[in-house]
């Protein structure tokens, strides 16, 4: 491996000439020079300018930091991460069918869409090859502030960094929210069943929309990600940015679903956009043992605590069988049970809205 000298800010030649100090040296005698003859003062020197400055920066930093971050890159001991920026233009040629695609994330008061608002709602708008799974084009963006007609919460405000003050007297811009919605092929947010029913409660016109969830459509544990937060997922990129505000959690979701999601060959926009095409399911497992509890939370499991019961979401009907399979083995141990399941397309997923019930029996 080449050795990479980095250099710190220090002059070498300087300190090539700074003397040793040896003992011979301290031992040699200082010979003062002679006084110079009178003599007319030499002009002082223009000085030169110094280079140009962005926010006292060097113009020609950037050059330089990059140069280090790549030498740092080629050591195993070092990983870099650079500050995600927001993309506006895709120069990919289409060589397939276009989906539209909207990412769309919202800032809210709570986590309970019954009761808390939108105070932020961003939308960022692409299309994407369907032959590559790549954005093409230009990228539409709309970030909008909204009054919630109630305080805001401290915590809210500490994640967001949006206080009573940025939202006070602002609405959405629904005629822009509109145009960027129309037409669009699928709605991609990171936690779909959050967002949605927060956004179809404060724009109920946008209902019959597909959605898809990057956070739960996507398998990440089988990629290898030990997470499915966002901003780890643009870390393992080699991206960092301002989380917690929507827009940019926009621009890095649309980032993170550019790349290929190892081990299914294709981008996460291409999984997504596949995801549309077939139906899922909330399987609840009903009446399972108090005991199975942490197996079931283990297992991805959520507790309805209106419900009384756990449940979970599955991609596909051969998901549903195999997983009822694993409830008769696991939890119920072979005993008959009786399961209730919803069926959901893309335009119902993620909704407050039930889907299509059904049952299936478990036989001792």
């Amino acid at each position: 491996m080449t050795n990479v000298q980095l250099g710190f800010g220090f002059e070498e030649s300087t300190l090539a000439r700074t003397p040793a100090t040896t003992p011979k040296a301290r031992k040699a005698k200082i010979a003062w020079p002679a006084p110079a003859p009178q003599s007319t003062p030499t002009p002082t020197p223009t000085p030169t300018p110094a280079p140009a400055t962005v926010s006292n920066v060097p113009v020609e930093m950037p050059a330089v930091l990059e140069g280090m971050a790549r030498a740092l890159e080629q050591h195993p001991d070092y990983r870099v991460l650079r500050r995600l920026l927001a993309q506006t233009q895709f120069t990919h040629q289409p060589l397939g069918p276009i989906a539209r695609v909207v990412i769309l994330d919202t800032e809210t008061t709570g986590l309970d869409h019954a009761r808390d608002k939108i105070i932020e709602l961003a939308l960022v708008r692409v299309d994407v090859d369907m032959q590559t799974g790549q954005p093409v084009g230009p990228v539409q963006v709309y970030d909008g502030l909204q009054d919630p007609g109630m305080p805001i919460p401290k915590i809210a405000r500490e994640i967001t960094g949006i206080t009573d003050a940025m939202v006070g007297g602002q609405q959405l811009d629904e005629v822009r929210i509109a145009s960027l919605l129309e037409g669009v092929d699928l709605v991609i947010a990171h936690n779909a069943g959050f967002d949605r029913p927060f956004v179809e409660a404060r724009l109920p016109q946008v209902a019959g929309l597909n959605w898809a969830c990057s956070f739960a459509d996507i398998d990440w544990t089988a990629a290898g990600r030990s997470s499915a937060k966002l901003s780890y997922l643009a870390s393992e990129l080699g991206w960092f940015y301002d989380a917690h505000r929507a827009e940019m959690d926009c621009h890095a979701l649309l980032t993170v679903l550019m790349a290929e999601v190892p081990g299914l060959g294709q981008s996460g926009l291409a999984r997504l956009i596949a995801s549309t095409q077939t139906p899922s399911y909330r399987l609840q497992a009903t009446g399972a043992p108090f005991d199975a509890k942490d197996l079931l939370k283990t297992r991805g499991y959520r507790w309805d605590a209106t419900g009384k019961v756990w449940h979970t979401r599955l991609g596909s009907d051969e998901a549903l069988q195999a997983e009822c399979e694993w409830l008769k083995q696991a939890v119920y141990a072979g005993r008959a049970a009786r399961l209730q399941w919803e069926r959901h397309d893309a335009k119902s997923r993620y909704s407050s809205r039930p889907g299509t019930a059904g049952w299936v029996q478990l036989q001792d």
